[in-house]
């Protein structure tokens, strides 16, 4: 096991440099010179040269992209084009409401598609157990932005119960934050759930399946009671990978889902950064993101090794 974690990290750490460089090349790509952008079309060449120098931008791109890389390592991303603030301290402090959200998201997820995802397996052939499939299939063809607005237009607008955007710290007020977070939880949650609930029925319908379920109830177990002591664990097998996948969709649905409940998360970081042609802040946005997928991955392999005892 020892073993496995040290592979994986070194896969981690490897995929991460290349990303690094796959990032750092794109922004270098994209047409547009911050300096003409930061000064206005009316600036001298002598003002935009002089602007360069201080960008760092008049430099070959390879020491450009290991003087980045290097400050990455140390936490440093660099300095804002525009408002010329440091960009990692931004990138911090809307990270944190970002995970908060996608982490919410998940959660609401996991509560819809674990319990009917299972009900819908075992049973399959009731009535209730093929409505749960069909609603959930219908559920995964609902973008997240769409399920924000219907959201929106039924709680905000007609029922008038929670607020139809905007943030409050929980330092400020817990309720009013909890208050804050509860539609975009659910726009998010919902559609994930929707795509958890059909592998959660899925993979505990091949579950019953198995032999060894067969035998457990042949000893007198009921089939709950089965499934839940010697069933659930085998199915989370599968149900872990797509957890996986579901949470670094998560992490980019949220760069929507923020613009549309006015929260100020990294996707509306993001989206400013794009909006101003601040490339670097574009660049570090970009580059977290990605590294959150890595590691999500990485997450993800090391709990499936530790699940299923025929990797070891």
């Amino acid at each position: 096991m020892t073993l496995y974690l040290l592979k994986r990290l070194g896969v981690l750490i490897a995929s991460t440099a290349v990303a690094a460089v796959v990032v750092f090349a794109f922004m270098a790509l994209l047409p547009g010179d911050p300096a003409e952008v930061a000064l206005g079309v009316n600036a001298t060449p002598e003002a935009v040269a002089e602007l360069r120098k201080q960008f760092g931008t008049d430099r070959p791109p390879v020491a450009q992209f290991l003087d980045w890389a290097g400050g990455l390592v140390q936490g440093d991303f660099g300095t804002s084009y525009v408002t010329s603030s440091p960009i990692g301290p931004q990138i911090g402090d809307r990270l944190s409401v970002t995970l908060v959200l996608v982490l919410g998201g998940m959660v609401v997820a996991l509560l819809i598609a674990v319990p009917l995802g299972t009900y819908a397996a075992v049973h399959h052939r009731d009535p209730l157990g093929v409505a749960i499939s069909a609603a959930s299939q219908v559920g995964i063809a609902i973008p997240a932005f769409l399920a924000g607005i219907l959201l929106v237009f039924v709680f905000a607008v007609q029922a008038q119960a929670l607020p139809s955007g905007g943030y409050v710290p929980i330092a400020e007020s817990p309720g009013e934050w909890l208050r804050s977070l509860l539609l975009p939880w659910l726009s998010l949650g919902l559609v994930q759930g929707a795509v958890l609930t059909r592998y959660v029925r899925s993979a505990v319908l091949d579950v019953m399946r198995e032999d060894y379920l067969r035998t457990a109830r042949a000893k007198g177990r009921g089939r709950t009671g089965a499934l839940w002591r010697h069933g659930l664990r085998n199915a989370s097998i599968p149900v872990v990978t797509v957890l996986g996948l579901q949470l670094a969709t998560l992490l980019v649905g949220a760069v929507v889902v923020e613009r549309v409940f006015v929260i100020p998360g990294l996707g509306d970081l993001l989206l400013n950064g794009v909006a101003g042609r601040d490339l670097l802040l574009v660049q570090g946005v970009v580059m977290v993101l990605v590294a959150a997928v890595l590691l999500i991955n990485f997450v993800v392999d090391v709990t499936y090794h530790l699940l299923d005892p025929r990797l070891r």
